[in-house]
């Protein structure tokens, strides 16, 4: 019986056997021999049979056509018979083309060559032998695949729509069954639609098919069947309900009520128990089961037991005898497939020790040849290197003869002793041949080479013996892989089962877990439901009493708007009355002027004393001098302060005086008011039958009562304020005169105390003129900075604040001027301060908080910090107290810091980032080891990773010690986020109201320090904001001794751009002559700086750097103008981080040579003229100078960032900072100042380096970028196959790591602002930081850890020239790090990197996103009107209020530049100042306007203008029923509205259109409307009207309106566009920012115009009128002054894609056109910059395929393909930009053109762009700021 129930399971297992059998008994490849469409499996035998019928006709016989082929064989079309091609599967084939037919074993194709859908190879690889059907799950007989495959040498399936898994051996989710079982398949889950609608399938068990989580009240094996205690129908009504018995359970169909079951009594008082569902769930399954149970029942009492039973019994006891034996012989073949695999180990064992022996003997023979190969390359580097030193005599020889001459000229020699010259020279050469030095070295080499040629014979020989060694391995290698393939399958196949047992025990223990899991969690929801409620109960109380409040704020506001309009209007007539107030008093201003004029005479006198003591750059000199301007900003503070309160006085007496005569006349015109209602009422009454008389004179005579009451209080307020004026304006007047008599005595202090300060610095310039490091002159020098340090602490960190207040209140120009003057030279001072190389000596209570200029972004990354340390060991406190505080840079609060102690006799680094404290203590080098002078500490932070370095010197010799500790943070912090009013940076010490973190703690410095560098900056102690407890008399800093890494300051100076160094006279130390010299050495890393420049009026000379290379013009008064002398030819790049030395030569006072490096690189003629100058400024010169008549000639005004050294003029040397007027240069030459740490990438750049680094495996890698592009390749890397990039996608950070992306959740990171980046590679997961925003995934590929890379690989920032899917990027990238395999962890310096393709590495010229874009949050001005009325989730009540932000962002965007443009990118404008006109239609629409502006409407506006018509502000309605406008008509002012079908009109008497600004407040009320103009002119007119029939809609129109907009309503002329400027648009008191869409409306210039049109940075376009287009035949021409080196020109599209558009991109104009077949270009650079602020003209002609290009006379063209079947298309033309949808992914440049176009022709006719189709932006027609 138990065999019987057990034969579902055997059946199977017999079947898998008797398969698996076969296998083992067929070929090597494993395959199942057997055909599924009723062929027999062909034998060997008949395989040879067929092969040898194939062989028995010769190859190409002719056989007559009656005959025919014999079998396997065809006719060909020449009449041939040719073997069939059917790879031994069939022997026939068709005649003519060979095509097999009848393909057997399963196979198919045209020579059977291919397996079918459903059918595998035997064979790996290759044709197959045979094809069997799928194993998937079983071949044949349960095949459930379309098809499969081999992968790794196994199979893999290709499963059918209902199944699953690699080999189909279960159902697909939905489905049920079990594809195991012969016979069996998987259908389809049926659970009468009551299963989980959420799910996309049906949930059932997948080998039974009972559904689980039956919904809907249901239950049963389909869900078939209301639940007990619910009734209806389950599968079609969907409709159980719930039994209404009261807990007893009812019919299931019909729902009636069933009776109870009898109660079985217990004989205890137990109550009923209601039974909840569970239970009777419960009671139905062990219903089913009972069901079961007989069902089971039934068919073992149906089983016969007689003879047939047992005979039965009896074939199963056989069937099992026979399956016991077949295991039996399986284990037998299992255990001699064992002994043969060990058999087959060890003899690949055997393998692989010979060949490890072949191979070792191999390396030897490779190493042996490498040997030999150094060899003979030593031998051939001897023999070039002698013929190197053979050429290099060779010149030598001709620069010797060169010299000859030039010494010759400059020595004046004779013939005479010229011919001596050469004789001996001759002499000379005669011995040099006669001595033949050379014999002996070439017998050498010669002799070196034969044995290197034998030596090369052996390596092949060798080399040919390894090869055929390792053809032997691969051989093995495959043997080996062969068995271990068998053993896989073999070992899979018996895991398999017990693996599903497993599976299912599993499955069962989670469904346990899950459902008490999900009890749990309901109780917790119903709980945190029942919370919410109550929370929201209680919001719900709280809200009301906010509700409340805001009902009352709201009336308040209502209240305080009336008020708005008198106090805004005032404000411009205050103004001007403060204005004309300034000459109130001339004798107090005369008083004020003429001490002003005299300060400005002792502060001329005192910078020219700066110029000459400020030249070596000690400490006094610099003290001393910012003491003194600073003193004299504080006297004439003073002094203004004086003036300014008689002013004040006076402007008070003046206001009340105005007051009066304001209130004057408005009761006047009150009185007045009256008068006349009164007189119309006595005509009324005249009039009128109605009224009685004597009821009429009631009301006059109440009326004139009331009329004299009112004149009589007037009188009397009259009366009492003249009474009361005279004597408060005497008490005031005669305030006035003792603030003068004050401000005197203030004059007279300055002049005393400036007297003797004036003395101390000359005496102080004359003391220091002879100093020679002498200790009494130091001290001396030190005691008189001790006094100058004092009064620089008391007064200098205020300067700045009060010199800020009173230039805003100063009412002369000469004191502003004076301040301006003083401001720039403090500004010099600082500069001056921070390059102070003296240290300061701390006591351990002192301490100086230090004024870096940096700004604190540069540190969020990188920080590096350099500094010079002395320890005072001698001090008694140090010796008692070692450990000791250094320095603090950080946050007030102490969250992010770094700092620097001495704890524990080691000097310890600490950082902090927002987490824990990192500490690195140097304890290689304790502290009490330090030697007793100055050593150099440096202290290094890149994201995580800190390091600290100590340099100890040598006195005696340039041998240095270097001491080196790294660290880094546990957390995730990689940021030093400081803001920068939150930040201080304390040196020695803190003050006593700081509060230092606890690591550092401890008590102030006792010895020397003197700050080096702080990044790339040169910092010094004496650019301070406050010092604490400082006394240099007492405590006179330590005189640095001249060590050996100071020794390159002797001869270097270092340049930060800001200072210059000026030679006067330079002819005191040598001669114009006829050959005039000038040499000088450089280094640099930057792209751009003034060099050399002298200047006499008009004429100048100037060495520049531009872009890396020389650039020399110069003009001596020619009369063809400046010459220009450049590195054309690109030989002689600078700015390589490399000392180059450069010589600029006078011949003959005609011609102009320069030599870079002894090199000559060009040379120029020019008229005979000798040079008319005297003075030379070096690295930069003062702004006036720059800013004078020869600026349009510079590249560019930017000052020299770098070294210099040995400038000499005519040979003669010179110490730059000894040379009186030289300002912000110091000695030395900064390591860290010339590293480049950012590179800018332009879209078509990139930069590659070779380096030991594996970021595949290990890796940690970091760097800042910043962007206004979505898209870009950041860095990459490639290794085989695998792909390490990161990239910008949209706005996000995405990285790729084999396969693997993360992707950053932010998609703003192309906001124009640094971000910094971390990536992180560990065998464990891959990690994405951006701005500490951690993303992670796991690492799949795990066996790659911990590999290194075979060889040095390289990687790509910016961009790569491989094919990826990304752009290169474009903008900066700076302070890159990563780690490498060879050295520590370090910043990157890009110069060092051996690839760079137009890569800039110094500036960052990534624009800020312009003003508008940032308001719109997407909304572009350019787009279609179409766009206008797209909501981005904004509150239509809700205007924008004007922030910080914005203010900001506006100077930002107001100081931009290109650094290839002469001209900025923003003129000067007005702020929040926007100039219409130019077009009919220019204007500013706003799209949001609150829903109360038909209860109450307050504008007010700023406007200035020429013109007499021109509309200002403009709103209606739909059908322009209701509206409210303001406009010009005629120079006056009207202000317009309806009211009902009544328009109302105020019209202004006086005219406006004067160019002078006026506010203007236009107020429509319930019942009034008002015009208020300069708070003075007050213009009211009441209506009556129901406000709530006056609606009006979007948009709000400013400056003018839509085509066809308020023609209804206004006067024609007055419809179009105000020209002139508008500012301050205020609606209800508040701001209006944010335009929806602008058109032709650009920023309110200052300045001088010209004709023209603007292209503003905002961007913008012009769309020409139909009357012009391009198309196949045009000519077009026009020039342009650009502000920016990139802009689109001019574009055309048309609808199937063809398309024209000109561009310029960093200087080169581009022309590309796509005529139907292909893109093609071609493109004009010009020689001299296209952005040198002058206009510049562009012709552009187009003939078919053929399109030149014209700049400047500068001709290039391109030829392009013919396309048969163009089209002459009529498209808009779009003039200096164009909307993003129009441009093609190919087009690289996509920034609008910024700057001014002008004589626009197409085929030779102007183009008027006031007449164009559309206007779009930020675009100015007809107007062109000039400057």
């Amino acid at each position: 019986m138990a065999l019987i129930s057990a034969w579902p399971l055997v059946f199977p297992i017999l079947f898998f056997l008797r398969c698996f059998s076969s296998s083992t008994a067929s070929s090597a490849g494993g395959a199942f021999q057997f055909d599924i469409e009723g062929s027999s499996a062909v034998s060997v035998h008949e395989a040879t049979v067929i092969r040898g019928q194939q062989q028995a006709v010769a190859t190409g016989s002719w056989v007559p056509f009656a005959e025919g082929c014999q079998e396997g064989f065809y006719r060909t079309s020449s009449g041939k018979c040719s073997p069939c091609n059917c790879n031994g599967n069939s022997n026939r084939c068709l005649d003519g083309s060979g095509i097999c037919v009848d393909c057997q074993r399963n196979t198919t194709g045209e020579h059977c060559d291919q397996c079918p859908d459903g059918f595998i190879s035997d064979v790996v690889r290759g044709v197959p032998t045979f094809c069997q059907p799928c194993p998937c799950p079983l071949p044949g007989a349960a095949n459930f695949a379309d098809s499969c495959y081999r992968k790794n040498g196994s199979v893999r399936c290709v499963c059918k729509e209902n199944y699953a898994g690699p080999n189909c051996e279960r159902c697909a989710p939905g489905y049920y069954g079990n594809p195991l079982l012969i016979g069996s398949t998987c259908k389809k889950c049926d659970c009468s639609g009551n299963s989980d609608p959420n799910l996309i399938f049906e949930d059932c068990d997948e080998v039974t098919g009972q559904c689980r989580n039956c919904l809907r009240n249901t239950t049963g094996f389909k869900c078939e069947r209301c639940a007990p205690g619910y009734y209806g129908d389950a599968r079609f009504a969907k409709n159980c309900t719930e039994c209404n018995c009261g807990g007893r359970m009812c019919d299931s169909q019909t729902g009636e009520c069933l009776a109870d079951s009898p109660v079985v009594s217990t004989g205890t008082d137990c109550p009923t128990i209601s039974c909840d569902k569970c239970i009777w769930d419960l009671t139905d399954d062990i219903q089913l089961a009972v069901l079961a149970i007989d069902e089971s029942k039934t068919t073992l009492l149906s089983i016969s037991t007689g003879v047939a039973a047992q005979k039965r019994l009896n074939d199963l006891n056989l069937t099992a005898t026979h399956l016991q034996a077949a295991m039996s012989k399986k284990k037998n073949h299992s255990v001699l497939w064992t002994i043969q695999v060990d058999d087959a180990a060890d003899e690949m064992n055997d393998l692989l020790r010979e060949a490890a022996t072949l191979e070792d003997q191999g390396n030897q023979a490779s190493s042996k040849g490498l040997l030999i190969q150094k060899e003979t390359m030593e031998t051939n580097n001897r023999a070039t290197q002698l013929m190197q030193q053979l050429h290099n005599m060779k010149d030598n020889i001709q620069e010797i003869s060169s010299k000859m001459k030039y010494y010759a000229i400059q020595q004046e020699l004779s013939p005479e002793e010229i011919a001596q010259k050469l004789s001996e020279a001759e002499e000379m050469l005669k011995e040099i041949k006669r001595r033949k030095p050379f014999t002996n070295q070439r017998q050498l080499a010669a002799e070196e080479k034969d044995a290197a040629e034998d030596l090369l014979q052996r390596v092949e020989e060798f080399h040919e013996r390894y090869n055929d060694t390792r053809s032997l391995v691969s051989d093995a290698k495959e043997q080996l892989s062969e068995h271990n393939m068998k053993l896989s399958d073999v070992e899979e196949a018996l895991n398999q089962a017990s693996d599903y047992v497993k599976q299912t025990g599993d499955i069962n223990q989670k469904n346990t877990a899950n459902l008490q899991e999900h009890e749990k969690q309901h109780d917790k929801i119903k709980e945190q439901v029942d919370e919410v409620n109550g929370i929201l109960l209680s919001a719900t109380t709280i809200l009301a009493g906010p509700q409340k409040i805001n009902s009352e704020l709201s009336e308040v506001i209502k209240n305080v708007s009336g008020f708005y309009a008198e106090i805004d209007g005032a404000k411009k007539e205050l103004q001007e009355k403060i204005a004309n107030l300034s000459l109130f008093d001339d004798d107090l201003v005369e008083k004020a002027m003429h001490h002003a004029h005299t300060l400005r005479g002792l502060a001329d006198e005192l910078d020219r004393n700066l110029h000459g003591v400020d030249t070596n750059g000690l400490v006094q000199r610099a003290i001393n001098a910012s003491n003194v301007y600073e003193n004299i900003a504080s006297y004439i503070e003073e002094a203004n302060k004086a003036a300014l309160l008689a002013l004040n006085t006076t402007n008070r007496v003046n206001d009340a005086a105005v007051g009066i005569d304001t209130q004057i006349i408005y009761h006047r015109g009150k009185s007045e008011e009256l008068l006349n209602r009164a007189m119309e009422l006595q005509q009324t009454a005249d009039d009128s039958n109605d009224l009685t008389v004597a009821d009429t004179s009631r009301h006059v005579n109440g009326t004139l009562a009331r009329m004299n009451a009112l004149r009589s209080q007037l009188m009397r307020a009259i009366t009492k304020m003249q009474s009361a004026e005279p004597v408060e304006a005497r008490q005031r007047l005669e305030q006035a005169k003792q603030k003068t008599a004050e401000a005197e005595s203030t004059t007279v202090t300055v002049n005393q105390a400036t007297t003797p300060m004036d003395e101390n610095v000359r005496l102080w310039s004359q003391n220091l003129q002879d100093f020679q490091h002498s200790s009494a002159a130091y001290e001396s020098a030190m005691h008189s900075a001790g006094d100058a340090v004092k009064k620089l602490t008391e007064v200098f960190p205020e300067l700045l604040d009060k010199l800020h207040t009173v230039e805003q209140k100063a009412p002369a120009n000469n004191i502003s001027s004076s301040i301006r003057r003083i401001r720039e030279l403090i500004a010099q001072t600082r500069s001056v301060a921070s390059k102070v190389q003296v240290s300061m000596m701390f006591g351990g209570q002192s301490a100086v908080e230090v004024n870096p200029k940096i700004n604190v972004e540069e540190l969020k990354s990188f920080t590096s910090m350099s500094l010079y340390i002395k320890l005072q060991k001698d001090n008694q406190q140090l010796a008692a107290s070692p450990d000791r505080f250094i320095l603090y840079l950080g946050s007030k609060n102490v969250k992010n810091y770094m700092g620097l102690a001495i704890k524990n006799d080691n000097l310890v680094y600490i950082y902090n980032l927002g987490g824990q404290d990192v500490e690195i203590p140097l304890d290689s080098k304790p502290v009490s080891t330090w030697p007793s002078y100055f050593s150099i500490i440096k202290i290094e932070r890149i994201g995580r990773h800190g390091k600290i370095l100590l340099t100890v010197p040598s006195l005696s010799s340039t041998a240095e010690e270097k001491f080196i500790k790294t660290g880094e943070t546990l957390g995730h912090g990689s940021l030093l986020n400081l803001e920068p009013e939150n930040t201080v940076f304390y040196v020695g010490g803190v003050p006593s109201d700081f509060k230092l973190p606890p690591s550092l703690d401890l008590p102030g410095f006792i010895g020397c320090l003197e700050l080096a560098t702080l990044n790339d900056d040169v910092i010094s102690l004496y650019n301070f904001r406050n010092v604490y407890n400082i006394d240099t008399t007492t405590s006179p800093p330590c005189a640095r001794n001249k060590l050996a890494f100071t020794q390159s300051r002797a001869v270097s100076y270092f340049f930060d751009g800001s200072g210059y160094a000026v030679a006067r006279n330079i002819e005191r130390r040598g001669r114009f002559s006829q050959v005039t010299r000038f040499d000088i050495e450089v280094r640099t890393p930057t792209d751009n700086g003034l060099i050399l420049l002298m200047v006499n009026g008009s004429m100048f000379f100037s060495l520049e750097m531009h872009n890396g290379f020389l650039y020399l013009r110069y003009d001596f008064g020619f009369s063809t103008g400046p010459m220009l002398l450049e590195d054309s030819m690109k030989k002689a790049q600078i700015n390589d981080a490399k000392f180059h030395e450069i010589s600029i030569i006078y011949h003959n006072s005609k011609k102009m040579i320069l030599v870079v490096d002894r090199r000559h690189i060009k040379s120029v003629d020019n008229e005979r003229t000798a040079m008319p100058f005297t003075d030379i400024y070096i690295g930069g010169a003062p702004a006036e100078i720059l800013q004078s008549s020869i600026s349009s000639h510079l590249a560019g005004s930017i000052g020299f960032k770098g070294c210099m050294k040995g400038f000499q003029f005519q040979k003669k040397d010179f110490n730059l900072l000894e040379e009186p007027g030289t300002l912000g240069i110091s000695y030395g030459c900064p390591e860290d100042s010339l590293m480049s740490r950012k590179a800018y990438f332009n879209g078509e750049s990139f930069i590659a380096s070779s380096q030991k680094v594996s970021p595949l495996s290990e890796f940690e890698g970091g760097f800042n970028f910043r962007t206004l592009q979505p898209n870009g390749l950041l860095f990459y890397y490639s290794e085989g196959s695998d792909v390490l990039s990161i990239s910008m996608d949209r706005g996000a950070v995405v990285l790729s790591a084999s396969g693997i992306k993360i992707q950053s959740p932010d998609r703003n990171y192309n906001d124009g602002k640094t971000h910094f980046i971390i990536t992180s590679i560990t065998p464990e997961r891959y990690e994405l930081s951006v701005d500490d925003k951690k993303q992670s995934k796991k690492n799949p590929a795990k066996d790659r850890a911990g590999k290194s890379p075979d060889s040095i690989k390289k990687f790509y920032f910016g961009g790569s020239p491989l094919k990826t899917q990304q752009a290169n990027f474009t903008g900066c990238i700076s302070n890159a790090y990563f780690t490498r395999l060879d050295q520590e962890v370090e910043v990157e310096d890009f110069q060092r990197y051996s690839e760079k393709v137009q890569t800039s590495f110094y500036g960052c010229p990534v624009e800020s996103p312009p003003v508008a874009l940032l308001h719109k949050k997407g909304k572009n001005s350019s787009k279609a009107k179409g766009n206008r009325n797209k909501k981005v989730g904004r509150d239509k009540d809700k205007i924008s209020q004007p922030s910080t932000g914005l203010k900001k962002m506006y100077q930002e965007v107001n100081m931009q530049k290109d650094p290839q443009c002469h001209l900025p990118m923003n003129p000067k404008a007005t702020e929040h100042a926007y100039q219409f006109g130019g077009t009919a239609n220019s204007r500013q629409e706003f799209d949001h306007i609150p829903k109360d502006l038909s209860e109450r409407a307050q504008f007010s506006i700023s406007l200035k203008t020429h013109s007499s018509h021109g509309m200002i502000f403009y709103i209606s309605d739909q059908k322009e029923t209701n509206f409210m406008a303001l406009f010009v008509a005629h120079g006056r002012l009207i202000f317009m509205f309806n009211a009902g079908h009544q328009k109302i009109r105020i019209k202004s008497q006086e005219k406006y259109n004067d160019g002078l600004w006026h506010n203007v407040i236009f107020i429509r009320g319930k019942n009034i409307g008002r015009l208020i103009i300069d708070g003075l002119r007050v213009l009211e007119e009441s209506f009556s009207g129901n406000t709530n029939t006056w609606q009006v809609t979007e948009p709000l129109y400013i400056g003018g309106v839509a085509p066809g907009k308020a023609v209804k309503n206004i006067q024609i002329n007055s419809v179009y566009s105000f020209s002139g400027c508008l500012s301050n648009l205020q609606l209800n008191g508040r701001s209006i920012t944010s335009a929806s869409q602008t058109f032709s409306v650009t920023p309110c210039f200052e300045g001088p115009s010209e004709a023209g049109t603007y292209f503003s940075s905002e961007g913008g376009y012009v769309v020409l009128d139909e009357s012009f287009s391009l198309g196949l035949k045009f000519e077009v021409v026009f020039e342009i002054r650009p502000r920016s080196s990139s802009g689109i020109l001019l574009h055309g599209h048309s609808v199937n894609g063809e398309y024209l558009n000109m561009h310029m991109r960093n200087g080169q104009v581009t022309v590309k056109l796509n005529n139907g077949i292909r893109d093609f270009s071609t493109s004009v650079t010009l020689k001299q910059s296209l952005c040198d602020g002058r206009w510049h003209r562009i012709a552009v002609i187009r003939d078919a395929n053929v399109v030149q290009l014209d700049v400047d006379s500068e001709v290039n063209h391109v030829v392009g393909p013919l396309n048969p079947k163009a089209i002459d298309h009529r498209e808009p033309v779009f003039i200096g930009g164009v909307p993003e949808s129009l441009l093609t992914s190919s087009l690289t440049t996509r920034n609008s053109f910024i700057g001014c176009i002008r004589n626009f022709m197409i085929d030779e006719k102007p183009v008027s762009f006031s007449k164009a189709a559309l206007v779009s932006g930020a675009v100015s027609i007809n107007t062109c700021p000039a400057a």
